[in-house]
């Protein structure tokens, strides 16, 4: 999946002692994390429906959330962590954010282990991840993407994951506001691994102390080790307003 799907009630939350230290420090790079913070994975009973009409499947309601609970402690990709991953997945599991055959394997293999009846299941609920129908964008990301390129702050996204997002990007119409992708299985290093944010810093031209990084997890503050500035933001449903504006007043000079 995408990032991890870490809790964020352990990660540091921006106080307001943060906040004015952050903008006092130029901005000129802003390093945005993907799954939490831009956009969601979509609600758990649309998930399995879509994955079981691609399936030649047509749940009922009521069969279809039963099963999404079942999946959903099994391990969803941008879901909770799997409170188990059997033995057959772990290096598949420990690899997922650096292969992307490590990544489809462990999730697709999690999902196998949920009897659902239905042929195919597995790789077609791993296939909604790789398109623009099985994510919900948060309502500020268009917005605050926007007006970062209007001000001339540069932006690059920063995730943990194991596939391409670049044409989710670019079916939301959101390419030309982001000047470049740091993706964990391509670069080969994981948030919050100081090597993943350097690397960002560097394709976009700018010092780590003239960034900042926006995420929703103790791995993407882990900038804070890179000499990046760092907002976390809360937890939020698909859809829903998640502060990511709140990105501008930190950039403004």
């Amino acid at each position: 999946m995408p990032d991890h799907a870490e809790s964020t009630q352990d990660a540091p939350q921006p106080t307001e002692a943060t906040r004015r230290g952050a903008s006092r420090r130029p901005v000129k790079a802003v390093l945005l994390d993907f799954h939490g913070t831009l956009a969601q994975v979509e609600e758990p009973r649309q998930w399995v429906l879509g994955a079981a009409a691609a399936c030649g499947v047509e749940l009922d309601r009521m069969r279809a959330t039963g099963l999404a609970d079942r999946l959903l402690t099994a391990g969803r990709a941008g879901g909770p962590l799997p409170a188990r991953v059997p033995p057959h997945l772990a290096e598949l599991w420990a690899d997922r954010d650096l292969y992307e055959h490590a990544h489809r394997g462990a999730y697709t293999g999690l999902a196998a282990t949920v009897d659902a009846n239905i042929d195919g299941l597995a790789e077609a609920l791993y296939e909604r991840l790789l398109v623009p129908a099985g994510w919900v964008p948060y309502p500020d990301t268009a917005p605050t993407l926007a007006a970062l390129r209007a001000t001339g702050v540069r932006t690059a996204v920063v995730s943990n994951i194991g596939f391409d997002i670049r044409p989710l990007f670019d079916a939301w119409g959101l390419a030309d506001l982001v000047d470049t992708h740091v993706l964990s299985y391509e670069v080969g290093r994981c948030k919050p691994d100081p090597a993943i944010f350097w690397r960002a810093c560097g394709l976009l031209g700018v010092d780590p102390e003239a960034t900042l990084m926006v995420g929703d997890s103790a791995a993407d503050a882990g900038a804070v080790a890179a000499g990046c500035a760092a907002l976390v933001l809360p937890a939020a449903d698909p859809g829903q307003p998640n502060g990511l504006g709140s990105v501008l007043d930190l950039t403004r000079p």
